[in-house]
Parts: C-alpha cells; sequence; structure tokens
C-alpha cells in the first residue's frame, strides 16, 4: 500500500547535543611512513564543538541523508588464488593464518582488514590450471554427471578456513562460461551460448548452489555469466545475450525458489561500467523481478555511468565486483584511482560493494591458464605471496582496508554502514574526496558510529610535486572539529545518539523519511498505519511511530 505521510520517532523531549568525540583514526600515506597504521588519540581526542573559523576545507555531514548499505569489500578466489594460500598454509602455517586474519577478520577494533565479501568462479576462470566445467560430457542435459568436485579441493579448504575467521562473509558465485557442449564453440574458451541449453544450464547453476550448500557453503548471490560480451579463445568466456541470460535466470528463479534458496540474489550483467545504459538495462527490461541487481567492472567506461542504471532502476542493486591493477604501476598514483573510481567513487555512486580481482598470486602474476592472454602486462592481486612462504599486501589491499573500516557492523549482529550525505566546501574542496557513512549499532540505545574514508590528493602545485596537509574542519549537527588530513587515506570515526535522523525505509513503492519530530516539527494529519510494511534491507532504524489524532503509539518497528 502507498503511504504519503511523513512518520517520525518522536520523543518525549528534544534530545541534547552531547560531547562527540574523535578517538580512532587509521591511516595510509602517500609516503608509505603510514600504512593502514591506527592511531588512538586517548587521552587528548579530538573534540566537536561551537563552530568556529572553517578550515580550508569543510566536510559538512549530514545525517539526514541516508542511501544504501554497504556490504563489503573484497576480492576474487580464483583457483590460482586458493593454490597460492593453499601452499603458503603448507609451507608456513602459522604466517598463512596472519596473513588470513589480517585480511578478513571484520572484529570491531582488530588490526585487520575486515574484507567480507568474496567472489568464486564457478569452473575454470583464467586463473585456473586446466580448463573444466562441473560436467563436461558432451549433451548431458540431465546433468547425471555434475560433480562439484572437478573444482580442485584446495578452492574448499582455503575458503573453509576464511570463512572460520568471518561468519558475516558474503559468498558471491558465478560461472566465467558455461559448459562447452552449451556453446556454439564446443568449448569453454569463448564462443556464444546456445538458446536450445537454457534449461539445462539453469540447473547446472541449481546444482552447483546445491553443492556448495552440500559442503557447508552458504550463498549470498548468483550471477549467470561473467562479462557476458566477452568473448576470448584463450580462456573461459562466453557471448550471451541480455534475452539469454534474462531467460536463464527467469528457470533458475522458479528452481531456486522451489529448492531452498528463495534468498539467494541472482545478480545479473557482471561487466564493464560503458554499457551501463545498455546491455544490464536491457536485461531489465526483459526480466526485471528475477534480477536482485546487476555488477559491474573497471576496464572500460566511468564509474558514472553506473547512474546511467540507477536512473532507469532506482529499486535495483548496484555491485562492483571487478577490477585489477597490474604489476609495474606506481602504487600512490593506483590509491588515488582505487578511492576515486571504486572504493569511495563506486559507492558514491550507489554500489553496496567494492571488489578487487584475484586475492592472491605470485610476485609474477602467476599462477594463470596456459596460454591465456587475459593480464598482460602481469595482474596484480591484493596480496603477493612468495615461494619461501612470505607474502606482501598491495595498493589494492591499502585503499580497500581504508574503506572497509568504516562500514563494517560495529556489534556482533549489528547492522553494515550506510552511506549518508556529505559537501566538501572551502578553498580547498577539490583537494579531498570524501565518503561518509553511518552504522547502526545492535541495541538501539547504543550511539552510532560515524566514519569519514577522506583521500587528500593534494600533491602538486603548478605541476610541481609538492604533498600538502589539509586543514580540515567538520561539520555535524551544528558542531564543529578540526583535523589536518595527510596526504594519503585516512578513515576516522565517532559516536553520537540516534536522534532519529532520516532512516529511510520502503513503504510500498514510496520512500518514507523518518526523522526527528521535535526538531522537525512534523504535524501529521489522520491516522498513520503500518500494515504490510517491509523495511529496507540493513536499515538501521529503531523507533516509534505515533498517530497525530490521539498520540497513541500504534507500533514499535525495528529496521536491522
Amino acid at each position: 500500500m502507498r503511504f504519503s505521510t511523513v512518520f517520525a520517532s518522536v520523543l518525549t523531549c528534544a534530545v541534547p547535543i552531547f560531547s562527540q568525540q574523535i578517538y580512532d583514526i587509521w591511516t595510509t600515506t602517500w609516503d608509505r611512513s603510514q600504512l593502514f597504521t591506527y592511531n588512538n588519540l586517548s587521552p587528548n581526542p579530538i573534540n566537536f564543538n561551537s563552530p568556529g573559523a572553517k578550515g580550508s576545507a569543510d566536510i559538512v555531514i549530514n545525517d539526514a541523508q541516508t542511501y544504501q548499505s554497504v556490504w563489503g569489500y573484497g576480492a576474487s578466489l580464483t583457483d590460482s588464488s586458493a593454490l597460492i594460500l593453499s601452499n603458503l598454509k603448507a609451507k608456513n602455517s602459522d604466517s598463512y593464518w596472519k596473513l588470513l586474519k589480517y585480511l578478513f577478520d571484520p572484529t570491531d577494533g582488530a588490526n585487520s582488514a575486515g574484507f567480507s565479501y568474496l567472489r568464486i568462479p564457478l569452473g575454470a576462470s583464467d586463473f585456473s590450471a586446466t580448463v573444466y566445467s562441473f560436467d563436461d560430457v558432451s549433451g548431458d542435459t540431465s546433468l547425471q554427471h555434475f560433480n562439484i568436485n572437478k573444482a580442485p579441493s584446495y578452492l574448499f579448504s582455503v575458503l573453509n578456513d576464511i570463512r572460520s575467521i568471518n561468519n558475516v562473509l558474503r559468498i558471491h558465485i558465478l560461472p566465467w562460461s558455461p559448459p562447452g557442449w552449451m556453446k556454439d564453440s564446443g568449448t569453454m574458451n569463448g564462443g556464444n551460448f546456445l538458446d536450445k541449453y537454457s534449461t539445462a544450464y539453469a540447473n547446472y547453476l541449481l546444482k552447483s548452489l546445491q553443492a556448495f550448500k552440500s559442503k557447508g557453503v552458504n550463498v549470498y548471490a548468483i550471477g549467470i555469466q561473467n562479462e557476458p560480451e566477452n568473448s576470448n579463445p584463450t580462456y573461459p568466456t562466453c557471448i550471451m545475450s541480455p534475452a539469454q541470460e534474462a531467460q536463464v535466470a527467469k528457470t533458475l528463479r522458479s528452481l531456486m525458489n522451489k529448492n531452498g534458496f528463495s534468498g539467494v540474489k541472482i545478480i545479473g550483467y557482471d561487466h564493464n561500467w560503458i554499457d551501463a545504459s545498455g546491455y544490464p538495462i536491457q536485461l531489465m527490461n526483459d526480466d526485471s523481478n528475477d534480477f536482485a541487481g546487476v555488477a559491474f567492472h573497471c576496464y572500460a567506461g566511468s564509474v558514472s555511468q553506473q547512474d546511467a542504471f540507477h536512473a532507469a532502476y532506482p529499486k535495483k542493486d548496484i555491485f562492483f565486483t571487478e577490477c585489477s591493477g597490474t604489476y609495474g604501476s606506481d602504487w600512490w598514483s593506483d590509491i588515488k584511482w582505487y578511492m576515486d573510481n571504486i572504493f569511495i567513487g563506486a559507492i558514491e555512486h550507489n554500489a553496496h560493494s567494492g571488489l578487487m580481482w584475484n586475492l592472491a598470486l605470485d610476485g609474477n602474476g602467476q599462477p594463470m591458464l596456459p596460454g591465456t592472454n587475459s593480464c598482460s602486462p602481469p595482474c596484480r592481486p591484493v596480496v603477493t605471496v612468495n615461494s619461501d612462504g612470505s607474502w606482501s599486501v598491495n595498493q589494492e589491499f591499502y585503499a580497500m582496508a581504508q574503506a572497509s573500516k568504516a562500514i563494517l557492523p560495529r556489534d556482533a549482529g549489528g547492522p553494515w554502514g550506510k552511506r549518508i550525505g556529505v559537501s566538501v566546501g572551502g578553498s580547498l574542496n577539490w583537494a579531498l574526496r570524501v565518503g561518509a557513512f553511518v552504522t547502526g549499532r545492535a541495541n538501539s540505545n547504543d550511539w552510532l558510529r560515524y566514519s569519514l574514508v577522506v583521500l587528500n590528493w593534494d600533491d602538486n602545485s603548478n605541476g610541481s610535486w609538492k604533498p600538502t596537509p589539509v586543514k580540515t574542519t567538520i561539520e555535524f549537527r551544528g558542531k564543529q572539529a578540526t583535523y589536518t588530513f595527510p596526504v594519503g587515506v585516512t578513515t576516522l570515526w565517532w559516536y553520537a545518539p540516534n536522534q532519529g535522523h532520516s532512516k529511510r525505509a520502503e513503504f510500498g513503492d514510496s520512500v518514507v523519511e523518518f526523522v526527528n519530530a521535535t526538531e522537525a516539527g512534523v504535524e501529521f494529519s489522520g491516522e498513520v498505519t503500518l500494515e504490510d510494511v517491509v523495511g529496507e534491507e540493513d536499515s538501521d532504524f529503531d523507533g516509534t511511530v505515533y498517530t497525530k489524532s490521539n498520540g497513541e503509539k500504534i507500533k514499535k518497528i525495528r529496521f536491522n
């Protein structure tokens, strides 16, 4: 049903402004003097005080504007990544577990990135030892020969080790190609999908879900085809039209719903920004009911093109799921690009996630599928693992880790960070790229966490190298704090009471703003009902809704 009334969390008295303070700061600087370094400012925190003069840059937080939840950062656990990590475990188990905890431990306050989103190829990719699917018996439409154990055993071994560290990990599976016999090429390497195998392929994907479950792995999302506009004869790829992908999704969704996978999302497209106004919109036009949304890659186009899809289908999820650096590029230039385009940028353009390509490889970007030409120069992973059992994290890690810290749940079982409104003023407003987030709490009485991820890229003057820290004021709820951001990436946060500011939820096809009635002077007209209410996933509003007519409390609701 539709609602035109603005609901409110009505308090018996206005909540006072408490003295918020910034204690926690994580920093990665351009000169690597700080690398994802934690600083606790106790006993001298940065205080929010009465406003004074504004800094050279002035960050204005508007927590009355809330947007999408961010569900994690991470990478792909390819066969090659799993092999590299498995070999590390065999050679130096202590080093292996230290690395996994540094990458994946989501515990608040831990010295770790807390990566919480893994993408896993179904069958071979360009980072596998051989070309294989889970059923390579030609014409086996009944899939009697389907066998998940065609995947190397170390893939599930490493995955389960990661899951033992991170119990909020989201796992997103999808094929780089259907079995070769479902294509006109007769091979997984390149070619076009054949319509006559739509039902068989949907069942193949269902069996993949069932096989992961049989190994104790609950899947968050499944895709139909990675990069469906790419055909390359040197590694598993497949051309699949929007109509073909939609047809497979319709059949798959029905099969999933009948077999206990109704909660698993189907995510479409998984290809470059450049066609955001084409393929993914056509895909939704063909079948908007069965896809939760679409995913984007970075290899062509620009991040702002995500907006074309969002404008056409604003209720569909957007994910950013793949980008790869290459060995030999400049460390600081990469950090700037990643923050601007992905870990601040893609999120700013409505993405729920930010992922890189390979989680782990060696120092030569190996091992790769023999004969593939997909990475030249060699692709750089998030972490490089050496043959002597040592490892080092790359610029992809530092960029992602800084962003990840801002959105992880503050409490066990608590909600994820949600993007909120932010703007930058001042004479040096161009020097900062800023993302702002609020993270709700498991206990509704606890203060919310407010986080900033700030890139200071003021590193030259008139073409000459000149890294310049930027003295910045931060405006929040009528109070002001001051911090000088070094050239690099900084993540900081503070806590503040929940005043009911703009917690959005979807009621039918209407978006409702929750505001503090005492502050906003909201006047209600008529009765308010809450039947058929559906809350936005991961929203953090927890309040009481009243009517104007008699002030009687109707219902207490929680969005979490």
